[in-house]
């Protein structure tokens, strides 16, 4: 069914796509990244787990171990009835104060390990990038990107670079995002939008699907209160996140257009919340369960 969906939506024009959809949007189950209940998993990584799989998400993307071996990992999510086909670790950005060395040494650890979690996508967002000289960065960037995708490929896994809102900032004409997406390979480099940062830059995530067809297999579904005008700025605190569906993002007509660019898996995520976590949680499936495009 979910495959049957995909490929009839994948062909479909927008229209025709929008009838083919029914609620959860494109049949996919709907995942949560764990960076969201980050604190309650440091004090019980199992019993976290076992929570949200209590509220109706399937998947997960993990953000971090704590200390497990990832046979660990791996049996406690098949015991909870959860699966994780990423993660995505800030423990292993890519900055461009690193070399191509210290790129590979860094990364083969993380590779190793994910491998063995048996995850099929491994995630990385960038570091610091220079305010005098940034442009020279991000070159710099593509280029670690590439040889990280490469070495995930070497060992059946798929790179996805996240985006935050950064890489929006222009310098003289250039915007960095679309400069690293055109000077890396597109098979080595494949993208997780994260929605929230890519929207709160001032940017469209169906602008990105339609330019970059087939790239984007992985979704961050993170809303933005009202109120808050596009920025290259990170945020922090809770201001400007909320629960999916209670912000200015339009969801619907982001999921209609998700298949062309390629989308397999999506995750709510919400950086910090004003209530309780897991009943924001649930406020967030509950939309997506019921959403219809």
């Amino acid at each position: 069914m979910r495959t049957s969906v995909l490929g009839l939506a994948a062909a479909a024009t927008v229209d025709q796509r929008a009838q083919l959809l029914t609620a959860q949007p494109l049949g996919f189950p709907i995942g949560l990244e764990l960076f969201t209940v980050r604190h309650e998993c440091e004090q019980d990584f199992p019993g976290t787990l076992e929570k949200v799989a209590a509220i109706g998400y399937k998947e997960v993307e993990l953000f971090d171990f704590y200390g497990r071996k990832a046979s660990e990992v791996r049996r406690m999510l098949s015991s909870i009835g959860l699966v994780a086909p990423s993660c995505h670790t800030l423990s292993y950005v890519l900055n461009a104060k690193h070399g191509l060395s210290e790129i590979r040494s860094r990364w083969e650890e993380l590779i190793a390990y994910a491998a063995e979690l048996r995850v099929h996508y491994l995630g990385g967002s960038i570091g610091g990038v220079s305010e005098q000289e940034p442009l020279d960065d991000y070159k710099h960037l593509a280029d670690l990107m590439n040889a990280v995708g490469q070495q995930c490929k070497r060992a059946g896994l798929q790179f996805a670079y996240h985006n935050v809102n950064v890489e929006f900032r222009e310098h003289n004409g250039v915007v960095p995002y679309d400069w690293l997406l055109d000077h890396t390979d597109p098979q080595s480099v494949q993208l997780e939008i994260d929605c929230y940062w890519l929207t709160r830059a001032g940017k469209d995530p169906v602008e990105y699907f339609e330019k970059y067809p087939g790239r984007t297999p992985l979704l961050h579904i993170k809303d933005r209160k009202h109120g808050y005008a596009p920025s290259t700025e990170l945020d922090s605190g809770p201001g400007p996140f909320t629960e999916v569906g209670r912000g200015v993002i339009d969801w619907r007509r982001i999921f209609a257009a998700a298949a062309g660019g390629g989308l397999r898996h999506y995750y709510v995520e919400q950086d910090f919340c004003d209530r309780p976590v897991f009943e924001s949680l649930k406020m967030s499936y509950d939309y997506l369960k019921n959403l219809r495009i």
